[in-house]
């Protein structure tokens, strides 16, 4: 008994440590994003000419953005650039639109990343196989976002009708954040917008990396145990990967986890697919978070618009599940399998974002 008390005594200040860190790191996020508003707000006319001059239409921001979420391994902070950028402005509603849907069709990379890591820990790795979850996201994600991307696009006219489309940010009262107002102004007039836009993007990283390595500290071997063994339920892996991903903010950390429990062996491909779908909705929490911040009604609807096209087609991707996964496993195993096949999936991952960016600059 005294020692079930210890024991429990002990965890107690690391688990306030915990705490403690979660709310200091959602401040410092917050104040990020409202840096960011504060910050492109003042340099929107600079970023507008630069943005008319190089990108052209809206197939340029999807290639934009999608090229971005590769450099910065993190579709989250492409999202919240765009809802900045869309809320001093800058990008209209289309754009925004595709922007966000190219921060999750290359929000991928980050699992890449993190199985090249782990390729490093493992010998009996090969590269291919270090990197096959990451190959499995890419191929799950464009199997919804792709078709999410075309359709809600072309119903984006739907929102012009109703007044929520006509390209500007309306305005919500949200002010529950105005304290850090003087803050995030009084930094921009210090070391000026241009410089306020970098730091801010980079305490969103920041924000969002600090984050994830306080989720580092949950003991992989207990998920294994009490969560990951529950994953040949699909419906328990598809919520599952929605709430520890609407929860953390961070898909960096969901399927991240994941990447050496499944290169060892301790989860299987099946196991992971319908995972793999629900993180792929719980992403967008933080995306929405920004827009409430950011007081955009516009950015909002867009946002939850792609939201729920793409929700529908991942539940009808779970009611024809068996179906489904044998398409996408069959794919998955012919990219694992096949050195030429995985070579041209790579390459039209990088080519097709480069082209929507480049070829219409080429063609004015």
């Amino acid at each position: 008994m005294n020692s079930r008390l210890a024991q429990l005594s002990g965890r107690t200040p690391g688990r306030l440590r915990l705490l403690l860190g979660f709310l200091a790191t959602v401040a410092l996020f917050l104040f990020a994003v409202q840096l960011l508003g504060t910050a492109t707000e003042a340099v929107a006319p600079l970023v507008a000419r630069v943005f008319a001059r190089n990108v052209v239409g809206d197939g340029a921001a999807l290639g934009l953005s999608w090229l971005a979420a590769y450099v910065l391994a993190n579709g989250s902070v492409v999202a919240t650039l765009s809802v900045s950028l869309f809320t001093a402005g800058v990008v209209s509603t289309q754009q925004l639109f595709l922007m966000v849907a190219g921060s999750r069709l290359g929000g991928a990379a980050v699992v890449v990343l993190v199985g090249a890591l782990d390729y490093f820990q493992k010998d009996r790795l090969s590269v291919q196989e270090a990197v096959s979850l990451g190959t499995l996201t890419f191929v799950l994600t464009h199997s919804i976002f792709l078709p999410a991307t075309v359709l809600g696009y072309v119903a984006l006219p739907l929102l012009d009708a109703s007044g929520f489309g006509a390209g500007t940010a309306t305005a919500i009262e949200f002010r529950a954040l105005s304290t850090f107002d003087p803050l995030t102004e009084a930094v921009t007039t210090a070391i000026g917008p241009g410089l306020s836009v970098l730091l801010a993007v980079a305490l969103v990283f920041g924000s969002l990396s600090l984050f994830d390595r306080l989720l580092a500290r949950v003991d992989e071997a207990a998920l294994q145990r009490h969560l990951f063994a529950h994953f040949r339920h699909t419906w328990v892996s598809f919520f599952a990967g929605l709430l520890i991903t609407g929860v953390a903010t961070s898909v960096a950390f969901s399927l991240g986890v994941v990447v050496p429990l499944y290169n060892r062996g301790y989860v299987d491909r099946d196991e992971l697919v319908p995972y793999i779908l629900g993180a792929n909705v719980g992403t967008f929490f933080d995306t929405v978070l920004v827009a409430v911040v950011l007081e955009s009604v516009t950015g909002l609807v867009v946002v939850l618009e792609l939201v729920a096209v793409a929700t529908l087609l991942t539940l009808l991707a779970m009611v024809a599940y068996d179906q489904y996964r044998r398409v996408v496993t069959a794919l998955d195993t012919r990219l694992a399998t096949d050195r030429r096949v995985f070579a041209a999936f790579l390459f039209a991952l990088l080519v097709v974002p480069l082209a929507f960016l480049v070829v219409p600059l080429l063609l004015r």
